[in-house]
């Protein structure tokens, strides 16, 4: 008698934690990569950079915006759409370039964006000649889906995009330009069979792998270990939006590319932390070059320090890719 009630009382203590992680992995998934339309949720950290490193990114971003507006404003805009394998409707902006010109940009913004944040370092392409594709991710802005892919759905939605663009220019010589979960998209992509037309990559604070942010941001934001929650997550991620935190990883990807990358990352980024640059730079097997920026937090390296990021992207594009 006295093993049944003990069989019991363990049958039943199982069973609590089954529904707990259940309850606790489901929420996760749905406060992780829920579609946040409307939504006004933090997940980053307080900044840990000086206040003359906020000055100096505060004065040149106006400057950049000034410079965005004027291109804007010049430039011939389009909306254009595509399906997604999974049936989704995927709306972007195309701007045209130089008349002739084959040169084109895929702008990918990040978490909880959309397409006009990319407008800023689109800019900078566009008054060099570049058509520019600015789409906004699958469940962010006016493309549909459920989940939000994290980059690693995204690839794939990006493969579309890169067809797309050649079947309005043949001859597109194409650079995808990422930051923050674009970084990772971008990253993630390279990975994939591309087509002769995807000339190079510039990724912007990427992360190493959707489990390893995820990681990151359970323990900031619930002060939990990984085990058993965020394992719990992943596998219901995997049942619900079709992915796995795991298998979600820019590290493998990059191993895999063929296609040159510019790494960038900020030196003061206590989101996507610094430390996942050099690991990402490491395991690319194609060319590539790195660049810290030198006091700048999460996606705030164009901005930091204009002049440094884009020579340096466009050096790289000129000698590696082009």
């Amino acid at each position: 008698m006295k093993k049944k009630i003990i069989g019991r009382i363990i049958a039943g203590v199982l069973l609590a934690l089954l529904v707990l992680l259940t309850v606790a992995g489901n929420y996760l998934v749905s406060f992780a990569i829920g579609r946040k339309d409307g939504a006004n949720m933090s997940v980053a950290p307080a900044s840990t950079t000086s206040q003359e490193s906020r000055d100096e990114v505060s004065a040149n971003t106006k400057v950049i915006r000034e410079q965005r507006d004027k291109w804007l404003a010049d430039t011939e805009q389009e909306v254009v759409e595509i399906t997604s394998q999974d049936g989704f409707t995927l709306q972007g902006d195309l701007f045209a370039g130089e008349e002739g010109g084959h040169r084109w940009l895929l702008a990918v913004h990040g978490y909880t964006g959309q397409r006009s944040d990319m407008y800023n370092i689109a800019s900078y392409y566009g008054l060099r000649g570049y058509h520019v594709l600015a789409p906004d991710m699958r469940s962010h802005g006016h493309s549909e889906g459920r989940y939000i892919g994290m980059g690693w759905l995204d690839r794939k939605d990006l493969l579309l995009w890169i067809d797309y663009i050649i079947s309005r220019d043949a001859e597109a010589q194409i650079i995808l330009h990422g930051v923050s979960m674009g970084g990772a998209a971008v990253m993630m992509t390279s990975g994939e069979e591309l087509p002769p037309q995807v000339k190079g990559i510039v990724e912007d604070c990427g992360y190493t792998s959707v489990w390893d942010i995820f990681s990151d941001e359970l323990s900031y934001l619930f002060h939990l270990p990984d085990f058993p929650v965020l394992y719990a997550a992943s596998l219901f991620s995997k049942l619900r939006a079709g992915y796995s935190f795991g298998e979600a990883s820019a590290l493998r990807q990059v191993a895999k590319s063929k296609v040159p990358i510019l790494f960038i990352h900020g030196s003061e980024d206590n989101f996507v932390h610094t430390e996942m640059v050099y690991k990402l730079y490491d395991a690319c097997s194609a060319p590539k070059d790195l660049l810290v920026v030198e006091g700048a937090g999460h996606g705030q390296s164009y901005a930091k320090d204009p002049k440094l990021y884009f020579d340096t992207v466009f050096a790289f594009l000129e000698k590696e890719c082009f």
